[in-house]
């Protein structure tokens, strides 16, 4: 009898492994009739895509399908859809939370950065780009082709669709705006297969979507972005803060008053917070002595000192923020993290709220060895592009908060440690908020949400237009991972 079940739950088994063997024979197969091609398992491209930004977070594809073409990635899109494969859009590789692999196991993943040309149109000075591309080519083509620029992030190898297509802040985002401000229209490929066209003018809720949420709808191709003239000079710098526990309040109120009703527009800065120092670090469009004007209110209040300094060049400025080379294409060899992150996007850090992080600051932070840091992005403001654009024009949620705060921990040793640090100090900062002033940057995704907490967290008052979209756009949610939007249970009639 006992042998008999053995026999039976072992031939199961068999055939299960048989069925998964089979059905991903058969993806192969439909790659390859659409000419598509994939990374061989165990070959150099296909260590390279599969290599995680957060080692924490390691997952194993179905397949790597690397098209070069758009018909390409609509066969790839199809074969997902067929075979019943969750399908998965990955440009940079640079998710905190993996999921340019998925987030999961088992995904077809799309790697897009094969395909990353740039082109700027001279006389319109409007820019179409390949959305496998790097911000660091991004910028160095652009600069190149036309001395132009669109605002975007520091870190090169990070992909252009992740960016733009969930918010994408930088060091000129309080001059410039973010970086999904500057696109003007895209081409995506959705479930069903069709390619269209969305802007602000034709398919507009689907521009809307894409622009905030942008990796739940499809698989962008290409987008048209705008672009500007960068000043000739800017000035990058590093102030030193002496703060300490009993005046550290008294310094964040001061900062908050300065970021909403003073910082110039053509100010870029961030506090950078470690167990060792407190420092704010930004770039000026300008030269030193402006900003040293700039700065003056802020550190005759704070005891703030200008550190260093150096005027340069645009692409030099950014260079000095890259940490690598700028021009980043494939092949790109990622550079990898062991790490927790949570990100909270805050309408202020005042009162209760500022003594509760800064005593854990102080009290908690300050006793750990491990390395930590904190990052508080200065978003908003009367002077910021991030709050004088459109807020409707896209599904961007939170364009009404002051700042991005990220919290950071390394997690070699132990994660849950490191978890439990990152997680208390931002629970104990939000405890005494209410509800509507605060929420979560999507761009720092936090891998202990749940999927229900996440949407409220990323999406927050545009949750319900944006699953309504999901019900009509992926009603099967083949544009599915972990923490993606839900389809509306009961989609409305066109």
């Amino acid at each position: 009898m006992h042998s008999t079940v053995a026999f039976c739950l072992g031939l199961m088994a068999s055939l299960v492994r048989g069925a998964a063997f089979n059905k991903h024979a058969q993806l192969e197969d439909c790659l390859s009739g659409g000419s598509t091609a994939v990374d061989l398992v165990g070959s150099d491209d296909y260590n390279r895509d599969i290599t995680p930004f957060n080692k924490r977070l390691q997952y194993t594809p179905a397949t790597i399908a690397v098209p070069t073409t758009v018909e390409q990635i609509q066969s790839a899109v199809a074969c997902g859809a067929q075979l019943g494969y969750k399908v998965t859009a990955k440009c940079g590789g640079h998710s905190y939370a993996s999921l340019g692999l998925g987030g999961e196991d088992g995904h077809l993943i799309i790697q897009l950065d094969r395909m990353n040309s740039v082109k700027l149109d001279t006389e319109t000075m409007i820019a179409t780009v390949d959305s496998g591309t790097r911000l660091g080519h991004l910028a160095s083509e652009l600069f190149a082709q036309g001395n132009r620029a669109i605002s975007h992030g520091t870190c090169p190898g990070v992909g252009i669709s992740g960016h733009v297509l969930h918010g994408g802040f930088g060091m000129s985002s309080h001059t410039r705006g973010l970086a999904l401000d500057w696109v003007i229209g895209m081409n995506v490929l959705l479930a069903n297969g069709t390619l269209i066209h969305a802007s602000a003018t034709e398919n507009k809720d689907v521009y809307w979507g894409l622009l905030g949420a942008g990796s739940n709808f499809g698989v962008v191709t290409s987008y048209e972005l705008n672009t500007f003239e960068p000043p000739a000079n800017v000035t990058w710098f590093v102030v030193n803060l002496p703060l300490k526990a009993n005046t550290s309040v008294a310094a964040l109120d001061a900062l908050e008053d300065y970021v909403m009703n003073t910082m110039p527009p053509e100010l870029n800065m961030r506090l950078y917070v470690t167990r060792q120092f407190t420092q704010l670090e930004g770039i000026y469009q300008g030269n030193k002595t402006s900003l040293e004007a700039a700065l003056a209110p802020l550190l005759n209040k704070t005891g703030g000192t200008l550190a260093a300094s150096q005027t340069t060049t645009w692409i030099k400025g950014l260079e000095h923020f890259a940490t690598m080379k700028l021009n980043q294409t494939y092949p790109y060899t990622q550079v990898q993290e062991n790490f927790y992150s949570k990100s909270l996007e805050l309408k202020g850090l005042n009162g209760t709220a500022a003594k509760a992080f800064s005593d854990y600051w102080f009290n908690v932070a300050k006793q750990e060895t491990a390395h930590w840091y904190v990052q508080l992005d200065f978003h908003g403001g009367k002077n910021s592009a991030v709050w004088k654009a459109d807020p409707d024009l896209t599904s961007y949620a939170h364009r009404d908060k002051l700042y991005i705060l990220q919290i950071y921990m390394s997690t070699d040793d132990i994660p849950e440690d490191g978890i439990k640090f990152v997680s208390d100090w931002a629970s104990t900062t939000t405890a005494s908020m209410a509800p509507s002033d605060w929420g979560m940057y999507f761009n720092y995704p936090d891998t202990s949400l749940n999927r229900t907490d996440a949407q409220k967290m990323y999406w927050g008052k545009n949750l319900a237009k944006l699953q309504q979209l999901k019900a009509e756009l992926d009603p099967n949610e083949l544009f599915y991972y972990p923490v993606s939007l839900s389809p509306a249970t009961q989609p409305e009639l066109a």
